[in-house]
């Protein structure tokens, strides 16, 4: 079941004996878990019927003694099993999904990694119950993912504003949402994210990030770059080096994965280089400036620095002057 299909059959009331949250991102089970513990019961109710173990200071003995408790002056027990990653052994679960009461709702928490379905209880759980897989959201669909989360809320954002957020805010849902639903308490409904918005309530400086350096190195404007990275020098703490050189090397990446395609249609280049159609034209320009050999060059300028900053063959060199050494050498 997807995370929509769950919360809305739990608001009609419609509950299964037992699921299982399992996955690598931590968010939407976070988010699930949540909901059983604040709406199933009410507040009266919740005192005496809902009951919250951790994986690890409990084992599967003692969650089914749990699950085999009756409600007082409640018509459920809510179970959930935070971190049940950490429980050894789940064995005797499919024997009490066998026949489980009616009564009693198990939330099975298990982050990070997946349940094997293919044990006993795996295969009673898939029989009786609801399995929520929360898979990893690769760092290419974030940007995507801001885009939805802010047309859920009535808010719009351009592929640029939101891959500039994604870069900026790192792949970390949680506190994605947590910085956009800061933003948004400023914001009317109906209103577009735009340059200026980020730059007042996220701190992202519209002229001096990390797209402008981009376009700067395309262009071979030397005075903009060298702008921008006087800013990031200034600002070091938000725009450290370790963090600009994979972006920076993804982006010339992709240029050289350019030169070498033989269909130039906007989705077939968008679709091997793994962005927007949106930006097709930006790649596509910076393409006819930066020939295929001043882009391996550039890549290994990239990977000198990526060593010297990690403190290979460099003794004492501050992190300001390899930056500006790094883009000196880019751009020349």
């Amino acid at each position: 079941m997807t995370y929509s299909e769950i919360i809305n059959n739990l608001k009609k009331q419609i509950y299964h004996p037992v699921y299982l949250l399992t996955g690598e991102e931590s968010y939407y089970i976070d988010l699930l878990t949540d909901f059983f513990e604040l709406n199933i019961l009410n507040e009266t109710e919740r005192e005496f019927n809902l009951h919250i173990l951790y994986g690890k200071d409990t084992n599967i003995s003692a969650v089914l003694s749990n699950c085999r408790r009756y409600p007082m002056m409640a018509s459920h027990v809510v179970l959930i099993i935070r971190e049940a990653q950490d429980i050894g052994s789940f064995e005797g679960l499919d024997l009490y999904l066998e026949n489980p009461p009616k009564s009693t709702i198990l939330v099975l928490c298990y982050k990070n990694k997946k349940f094997d379905l293919r044990t006993k209880a795996g295969k009673k759980i898939r029989e009786k119950g609801v399995i929520f897989d929360s898979p990893k959201i690769y760092e290419n669909k974030i940007p995507d993912w801001i885009a939805a989360y802010l047309k859920e809320r009535s808010f719009s954002i351009s592929p640029k504003i939101g891959l500039l957020l994604s870069e900026h805010l790192g792949n970390n849902l949680r506190k994605i949402a947590n910085e956009l639903d800061k933003m948004l308490l400023n914001l009317k409904p109906g209103s577009e994210i735009n340059e200026d918005t980020i730059e007042r309530y996220i701190g992202i400086s519209k002229d001096y990030n990390i797209f402008e350096l981009q376009d700067a190195i395309a262009e071979n404007n030397i005075l903009k770059a060298n702008m921008i990275v006087n800013y990031f020098i200034a600002n070091l703490k938000e725009n450290p080096l370790l963090k600009i050189i994979p972006i920076l090397y993804q982006y010339f990446l992709k240029i050289m994965k350019l030169h070498q395609l033989a269909d130039k249609s906007t989705q077939s280049m968008a679709s091997a280089l793994g962005v927007s159609p949106f930006f097709t034209k930006d790649y596509i320009k910076a393409g006819k400036n930066l020939s295929f050999q001043k882009l391996a060059k550039n890549i290994s300028i990239l990977r000198e620095y990526d060593m010297r900053i990690k403190g290979i063959d460099n003794e004492s060199t501050s992190e300001r002057e390899l930056m500006k050494e790094m883009i000196y050498k880019i751009m020349h």
